[in-house]
């Protein structure tokens, strides 16, 4: 970034006032949210806003109050951050906010949810079933598995991170991932397993970034690929053909915002092996560590660390 556009952008980064920055929580992504947050800060700072680390696990909400906040950035993912939620206690305080709202939160939030309003729009989808620990009959996994083709993803409905997820081909092994799944959520997501590519969007204020491949040598793209392991490969540009590219963006834009997403966030995708997309998942507060994937897409466009923790923080312009 050149001097003269440091400078424009530090003068700009003033007026949004005291800044807080929210991470940590008490989800099961707390450790990768308290590296975003951490990673956030640091760019805001670098851009001269004048930011502070919140952590509502240590914090009551209304020491934002107290403590002369006037807007905040939201980087605790999972629940509590990203459900809608923390969103509706915020607008309570009348404090802008990141990124989506409440109604968005809590769509994106839910993947039974989300995949309901996409297959209601004709929006691409893979076939799923739902499993609900209350009326849960283990004797139907079989019947569950020849309808999905044998091989599934088992999914909590609300755990991001792949928390608790389990790829099966088998009705016992069916069983277990479900109970297993159960430990995180109520309900659960028996998604069939589509066979290909795996590619995600990085959405910023209503335009798509570039798409990015992951490819990694484990089951799938588990929690394990994402955050520890150092084979997972991921390639910025995806190496997609531009008409390909241009319908992966058309679809991640319209697949956000039939769940009232806004502002910022990621949208995940499986491609099979005939070329054809089907929608996984959005993520409304997707990770945002210097090796996470909407920085990469960023980098790809030019756009720093810094800018894109910048551009974020102009999402709390939104009306709402």
């Amino acid at each position: 970034m050149s001097e003269q556009h440091l400078t424009s952008a530090n003068l700009d980064s003033h007026h949004y006032g005291k800044v807080a920055v929210m991470y940590g929580g008490t989800s099961a992504e707390r450790e990768v949210s308290l590296n975003s947050g951490k990673a956030v800060l640091s760019g805001l700072l670098a851009m001269g806003v004048d930011a502070h680390a919140f952590d509502p696990s240590e914090h009551p909400l209304t020491d934002l109050l107290a403590e002369k906040f006037e807007r905040v950035v939201i980087m605790l993912h999972g629940r509590g951050g990203e459900d809608g939620s923390l969103q509706g206690a915020l607008q309570q305080l009348n404090l802008p906010y990141s990124g989506t709202g409440v109604l968005g939160s809590a769509l994106c939030m839910d993947k039974i949810r989300s995949k309901q309003v996409w297959q209601s729009l004709g929006l691409p989808t893979a076939k799923y079933k739902i499993a609900d620990k209350r009326s849960f009959d283990a004797g139907s996994c079989e019947a569950i598995m020849a309808d999905l083709g044998n091989e599934v993803m088992v999914k909590p409905a609300q755990e991001g991170s792949s928390i608790g997820m389990a790829k099966v081909n088998s009705a016992l092994q069916l069983e277990t991932a479900i109970k297993d799944a159960f430990k995180y959520d109520d309900k659960v997501l028996i998604e069939q397993f589509v066979h290909g590519s795996e590619y995600t969007v990085s959405i910023l204020n209503g335009s798509a970034l570039p798409s990015i491949s992951m490819s990694t040598p484990r089951d799938f793209y588990d929690y394990t690929a994402k955050y520890q392991a150092d084979s997972t490969v991921y390639s910025c540009p995806s190496g997609l053909p531009d008409k390909q590219e241009a319908q992966l963006s058309e679809l991640a834009l319209e697949a956000f915002d039939a769940l009232a997403g806004s502002g910022w966030g990621r949208v995940d995708f499986m491609q099979d092996k005939l070329g054809r997309f089907y929608l996984l998942e959005a993520n409304t507060v997707p990770g945002m560590t210097e090796k996470s994937l909407v920085p990469l897409a960023a980098k790809q466009s030019g756009m720093s660390f810094a800018e894109l923790s910048l551009a974020v923080l102009k999402t709390t312009e939104v009306c709402r």
